[in-house]
């Protein structure tokens, strides 16, 4: 069985902890591998062949479709740093997960979010500059600068993100083993450990603030800019096919920053009020939802892609 807390007992820092998944639902949280499963399922063909896509249509590899792709890759990475482990712990019950490898799990989940949220900036600036400069858009905005601009978020992640898992190590000891979650989220974690965590809980708090609040205001900032450009033009049908540029992705903005705001909020601020297993539960939505939803967002509602789609499936159905 779990090794679970005992009052005044402390534990060398172990060599593995213990997963429990969604606490209090026991048995039951089995049915939701009905959930999460084809969720990441979704994610892992959505994501993936939005790639090949990319990589295998030369007309596709314009700055617009090079940003999905990192959203894609982005996705794709996690998704599988929490899904495997998730429905392992769901199905199978509680699993161990040495410690190394909990605290990089800890690393990737939160420096990819931070990757997410930066590239849905990035895409957001990409549609101000093609709904405002339209004629400046192939000068102002090239797969070089894409490049560029990818492997800055990646590296202000690994900046950013870094201090949490070494901020974790510095504990030598831990009151329990057993982590009441489903993968090893940073505060999960800390809760376990015997000392001072107010480094971790205020670098925690200020690293979502900042990350988010930061690009969210770029978010709103890029679609203030959108928005009295559209304004200004003189007639209906210009306005609505202006914005249809941006419908998908003001679509993906509201599937990663909504789930994600609610989550926060409830964590933050309904502790006592809302139960810890709808917390655990709606931090592993707000991680999956977003990889699960944004190829079927893009793929419908993206014409290029949608046709390249159609032409696929159509060739492949001749052949047969």
């Amino acid at each position: 069985m779990a090794e679970g807390p005992h009052p005044n007992s402390t534990f060398p820092r172990p060599t593995f902890f213990i997963l429990t998944g969604i606490p209090g639902l026991g048995g039951t949280q089995t049915w939701l591998t009905l959930v999460f499963g084809p969720m990441y399922l979704l994610a892992l063909l959505g994501n993936g062949t939005l790639l090949a896509l990319v990589q295998i249509d030369s007309t596709l590899q314009q700055p617009m479709f090079l940003l999905l792709a990192t959203l894609a890759a982005t996705d794709l990475g996690l998704a599988t740093s929490i899904a495997p482990g998730l429905l392992a712990v769901m199905w199978l019950g509680p699993q161990p997960v040495p410690y190394g490898a909990c605290l990089a799990q800890m690393f990737f989940v939160h420096a990819l979010t931070a990757v997410e949220s930066g590239v849905l900036l990035a895409m957001a600036c990409d549609r101000a500059v093609a709904v405002g400069r339209p004629l400046h858009y192939p000068l102002l905005i090239t797969k070089a600068r894409v490049g560029y601009a990818a492997l800055a978020l990646a590296l202000k992640a690994v900046a950013i993100v870094v201090p949490f898992p070494l901020l974790v190590a510095r504990f030598e000891y831990f009151r329990a083993k057993t982590i009441d979650h489903a993968y090893c989220a940073h505060m999960a974690v800390v809760e376990l450990v015997v000392g001072n965590t107010q480094a971790n809980n205020l670098y925690g708090l200020a690293l979502s603030l900042a990350v988010s609040g930061i690009d969210i205001l770029g978010i709103a900032g890029s679609y203030g800019l959108i928005a009295h450009t559209v304004l200004r033009l003189p007639t209906w049908e210009a306005r609505a096919k202006a914005f249809g540029t941006c419908s998908s992705h003001i679509c993906v903005i509201l599937a990663f920053y909504v789930p994600g705001l609610f989550s926060y909020l409830t964590h933050r601020f309904g502790r006592h009020t809302i139960p810890k297993p709808v917390h655990i539960l709606l931090s592993n939505v707000y991680l999956l939802l977003p990889p699960a939803l944004n190829p079927l967002i893009y793929g419908v509602r993206t014409k290029q892609i949608r046709d390249r789609l159609l032409e696929t499936f159509t060739f492949r159905k001749s052949q047969l």
